[in-house]
């Protein structure tokens, strides 16, 4: 794009104004405003129609690990669309596919070896209940149909993935939606005392872990509640992304294994964001110790360069599939698709040769420190999250914690922050679903420099922002 070819521009403005409807946007916002176009990527960075050039923050939504412009995956893309451009996994397989599921299978923790392909992330989801209630109907238990998630908690936008969903503002103009799906609470730390009635404020290592496993009890208080013989799964986040990146406390996922297995309920890790790197493992259950029955992916599986998500799912649920006559009637036009497949193959293996696990996992306590530093601004309440997988929460009052109004929200975040951040040239995400929060989760392969790049914008925009309160 040449950024002096001043009708071409003008005609593109026009063009997606007039026709392009964009995904979860206020078209509102572009009655007097030009569209934000973005054209090119390198690295850690993209670029707008202008040239300018924007340090990609929230690595495009939680998914390219590797950066932009990685020619190797774009030319795995190609050789493969050559030779297999597109062939269905019903009934049929193709290389790529069965490759992939056996290098997934490899890399999952414990048992979990068979691997259902989809287009992306919430058809993961959804593919993980319709199994899990299958499951439950061939093994002699027809009545486990329901599940339960957390407060605040995203897991997509399909009809189940939104009824699992714990947002209501995403939900109501959609209702009414799948049944049977129940909320628990969630383990933002910070919040501790409101959550659980002032029973419990984190203080220190011991009440971090009480609250962990009050959060996890109730998980079981919810499972009594709605009778186990009716509860088929748990969907839970490794760490949870609405609201700002809730780490697990210590000891949660392992009460939370304890429960399902007592109640006979699958626990699915719901790793769309936190798989592939993000945390500095490849699958959440080995950042925390913890062994899912099912886990749900999709984003860093790419890296973005082609849209494919996969449900991984353990032997056991597949064994009653394998009786004669039965199968699993669900699959999607585009899962597993070759292209996408093949390009996955290569993004795993480019993760392996230049060791980006272990690169997070060295460089996330200097990420940590570095966000850290904003801590001496009255309007950063909280820095949380693993690997490099962030949130910051902004509080009006530190020692209060009292949050933003309604009105402070659209004022202060979407008003200033969101676009002063993105003028200053950080790409990131603003976001109030639950209390205010800045979202940070940049490519696996930057480091020291870009982390100060960031809290050097962050500690510009937000400090304006505290005055504007």
């Amino acid at each position: 794009m040449d950024p002096d070819n001043a009708p071409d521009l003008a005609r593109l403005q026009r063009a997606a104004k007039d026709h392009l409807w964009m995904h979860f946007t206020r078209h509102s916002s572009y009655d007097s405003a030009d569209v934000p176009i973005i054209v090119k990527g390198e690295g850690a960075y993209i670029y707008d129609v202008h040239g300018k050039r924007y340090l990609d923050g929230l690595a495009g939504l939680f998914v390219n690990q590797l950066g932009h412009g990685r020619t190797e995956l774009a030319e795995a893309a190609s050789k493969q669309a050559q030779q297999l451009a597109f062939h269905p996994l019903w009934s049929y397989a193709h290389p790529a596919a069965i490759e992939l599921a056996e290098k997934l299978a490899g890399l999952a923790p414990g048992n979990l070896n068979r691997v259902f392909f989809t287009s992306g992330g919430g058809e993961a989801v959804e593919t993980a209940w319709k199994l899990a209630k299958n499951y439950y109907k061939l093994v002699g238990k027809p009545l486990k149909h329901k599940v339960i998630s957390r407060a605040i908690a995203y897991h997509g936008t399909t009809q189940g993935a939104l009824s699992i969903t714990g947002l209501p503002s995403l939900k109501q103009q959609f209702e009414p939606l799948v049944p049977s799906t129940f909320r628990v609470p969630n383990t933002n730390v910070y919040r501790a005392d409101s959550i659980t009635g002032g029973l419990i404020d984190v203080t220190d290592d011991a009440s971090a872990e009480a609250f962990g496993r009050w959060a996890a009890d109730q998980i079981a208080v919810a499972i009594e509640n709605e009778g186990p013989d009716t509860v088929a799964a748990v969907f839970l986040e490794p760490v949870q992304n609405a609201g700002g990146c809730f780490p697990p406390p210590p000891g949660y996922w392992q009460r939370v294994r304890e429960i399902c297995d007592e109640y006979d309920v699958l626990l699915v890790s719901d790793e769309v964001i936190c798989a592939y790197g993000r945390l500095g493992t490849w699958f959440g259950g080995q950042k925390f110790d913890y062994e899912p029955d099912i886990i749900t992916s999709a984003k860093g599986l790419t890296s973005g360069y082609s849209p494919l998500g996969a449900m991984i799912a353990s032997d056991r649920l597949m064994e009653p599939f394998l009786a004669d006559g039965q199968m699993f009637a669900h699959g999607y036009t585009f899962g597993g698709h070759p292209v996408s497949t093949a390009v996955a193959l290569k993004n795993l293996q480019i993760m392996e040769d230049e060791k980006i696990l272990e690169r997070v996992s060295s460089n996330e306590a200097a990420f940590r420190s570095t966000l850290e530093k904003l801590y001496d601004l009255p309007i950063v309440g909280d820095v949380r999250g693993s690997g490099y997988f962030y949130g910051i929460e902004l509080v009006k009052d530190r020692e209060t914690k009292e949050s933003f109004t309604e009105d402070e929200c659209e004022r202060i975040l979407y008003g200033y922050v969101s676009k002063a951040l993105y003028e200053e040239g950080l790409y990131c995400r603003a976001d109030d679903r639950g209390d205010p929060v800045i979202q940070l989760s940049p490519p696996l392969i930057v480091g020291q420099p870009e982390f100060d790049e960031i809290e050097r914008i962050l500690r510009v925009v937000l400090d304006k922002a505290y005055s504007l309160l």
